[in-house]
Parts: structure tokens; sequence; C-alpha cells
């Protein structure tokens, strides 16, 4: 099923027939609800961590019937998350240290679990670095889908930071890592002409600077809610050498080149994440659905897109096949280790907000 609840500062739904699929009223929700437990499932939190390096109690939530429950999560100075987990008298806390970056302040946690395989995680990702942190967790219990509503609907039991961007819940466990970067009607160039991205499949050829052709090895789709940093971005015509408007994930990086990449920044080209674009013109965040579906393709070489007329990059996977771990909890988990790629770093640059500022204010002269 996927996504079933979201939180943010504004509110909360919780809908168990997933997000968006209206299908039943609150009451009908609520009473099928009742005393259930999911087995498996993912929580994630998307926040900012404190300005003044204070401690967060990102969220919190309790209740004492039909049991004693609680589920809450913080974050320490200096580099640590917190969970605590509680059901009657079993009590479980777990602790993921990680290196502060002083480059970000935006991190996503994601507690996965899976009751009757007997395992769970806690995984830190930070949305404009491909570096995870996490902790392996043994022997997880099953959570009240009741407490779970109750966490989301009822703020006079919940408490949460202030800096917290969205919290979700999943009744799957949800894949971590590379994040695909298109909607699916964005055409990608061919050999056989514009091509929307969401029907390219496994051996579909792609042309990379309009002349070489290259096989897709895997196209990939993952659904994400539509908050925080997978909140999409409209990229506009003609800005970007594109022949119509394009939605990306904020995450999905464009190749630029020209005369003021070359003098600023002494490369032939560029990588710019489309967030860093966003200026209310060219590049737009877009209305977003509660659940959107990203599509990206994976090339052998890590080789260009052209994308609507503008360059933008394929899925960079690095050496991830070499991290089993990693990549049986990525979206490529389903794929054969041994026919993935191994891709050597970017040869460009990747621009950091301020960089692409300048980019774009020297273009704008």
């Amino acid at each position: 099923m996927g996504w079933i609840g979201i939180l943010d500062q504004t509110g909360g739904r919780f809908e168990p027939s997933g997000l968006g699929a209206h299908g039943q009223t609150g009451t009908q929700q609520a009473g099928q609800a009742g005393f259930a437990l999911m087995p498996r499932g993912t929580l994630m939190l998307e926040t900012r961590l404190s300005p003044e390096e204070r401690p967060q109690t990102l969220l919190s939530f309790s209740q004492s019937l039909p049991w004693i429950e609680e589920v809450s999560l913080h974050a320490l100075p200096g580099g640590a998350i917190v969970l605590i987990l509680r059901q009657a008298d079993d009590i479980s806390s777990v602790t993921l240290p990680y290196q502060p970056d002083d480059r970000t302040d935006v991190i996503r946690l994601s507690y996965g679990w899976d009751a009757p395989a007997g395992w769970s995680r806690l995984v830190l990702e930070r949305p404009d670095s491909d570096k995870v942190h996490w902790l392996a967790l043994p022997r997880p219990r099953p959570l009240s889908l009741l407490m779970l509503q109750a966490m989301l609907n009822n703020p006079h039991c919940r408490q949460m930071d202030r800096e917290v961007i969205f919290v979700a819940l999943s009744s799957k466990v949800e894949p971590v890592g590379p994040l695909p970067g298109f909607c699916q009607q964005v055409p990608v160039l061919t050999p056989r002409g514009e091509v929307p991205i969401g029907q390219l499949r496994r051996g579909d050829l792609v042309e990379t600077d309009g002349v070489t052709q290259v096989p897709v090895l895997q196209a990939i789709a993952r659904r994400v809610p539509g908050y925080g940093s997978f909140r999409p971005v409209r990229l506009r015509a003609p800005y970007f050498g594109l022949r119509h408007d394009i939605i990306v994930s904020p995450q999905q990086r464009l190749v630029i080149r020209g005369s003021e990449v070359e003098y600023l920044f002494g490369s032939e080209a560029v990588l710019v994440p489309a967030r860093h674009l966003v200026n209310g013109f060219s590049a737009l965040l877009a209305d977003a659905p509660p659940v959107i579906t990203y599509h990206q393709l994976l090339l052998p070489g890590h080789e260009e897109i052209i994308a609507a007329g503008t360059r933008t990059e394929s899925l960079y996977v690095g050496r991830l096949r070499r991290n089993h771990d990693l990549l049986a909890a990525s979206a490529l988990a389903g794929f054969d280790r041994a026919r993935l790629p191994e891709h050597a770093r970017p040869v460009w640059p990747v621009l950091r907000a301020f960089e692409a500022i300048t980019l774009a204010m020297n273009r704008a002269a």
C-alpha cells in the first residue's frame, strides 16, 4: 500500500487506504485502525537542526490506553539521534551517532521495521548528500496502528519541534539511498524521438549527446511524500534550454555549460541541483499531491540525459553494489548486483546554493 499518513506544522492526515486514495471516510478509517498492528512499516521525519545547537525533541507521542505506548525521536548537539520505543513494560532506546555537517542543516530520519523478519533500522540521510548513516536493530515489535493514527491526528498527546518539516508513515519498509528525479511525463531523447521517462524500460536506448546511444540498465521509480526536500520543482521554458516546462525533484541535477561557467568555476560544465535554481520565474516550487512518484534511468557510465532539450544527470550510484547492506535497502534491491555498474565521481563540480546564485546573476547581467 505505501504511504498512509502525513503530518506537518499545520496538522496531520491518516488514510489507511493510502494517501490520496479517498476511499474511506474518517469514521471508517478510525474503525479500521482498531487494535490492529503494523508488522512492518516506515516512520519518516525530516527536520532542520537547531541553529542554537540545542537538544531537540523532534517528535514525542505517548498514550496509556489500551496500554502504555510511546515513540520519540531526539536530536542531540554534537551529532546523535536517539529513538525511544515503549510498549507496556518493554522499552528500547537506541542512539545513532553521525558526523555533523556545517554545510547543511536539514536531515531525514527513517525508522523502518519488519517484525516478522526480525529486524529494523534507523537511518539518517541528508537531502543534499549521498551519505547514509544507519543502525541495524534486532527483534522489533509491531507498532499499534491506533497509536500511529493518534500520533498524526491528536496534537494534545504529541510534542513536535518547531523545526520539523514533516512526518510521514508508510505501511511498507521504504527504500533509502539514491533517489529518482523526474516526474513520469518528462520527455527523454531516444533514437525514436522523445519518450516519457515513465515509459522507458531496461534495454531501451537513450541519446546522451544527440548522437551517442547507450542502453538503459535499469529504470526505477519511487513514491515519496510531496513535502520538504521531496517537494517538486517546476523548471520553466525557455530557460535552461528547455522547450517546455518539466517537473523534477529538488535533488535532480542539471548539467550547465557556457562561458560564464568556465570563467567562474574553471570547468567546462557544472552540476546544479534544481532546488538551487528556484527563483520565482525560471524555476519555482510546484504544487504537489500528498504522494509523488519520481523516475530515473541507470546508465552504464553515468551519462547525461537530454530531457525536453536540457541536459540532466542520470542516476548516480557510485560503488553502491559493493555495499551489500545499503544496496539491499535501496530502490535497486531487486536487481542483479553483478549487472549494476560502478560510477566514478562526477567529472563536473556540484554547485552549492550561493554558487548557483552567483552563476544566475552573471547570466542575467
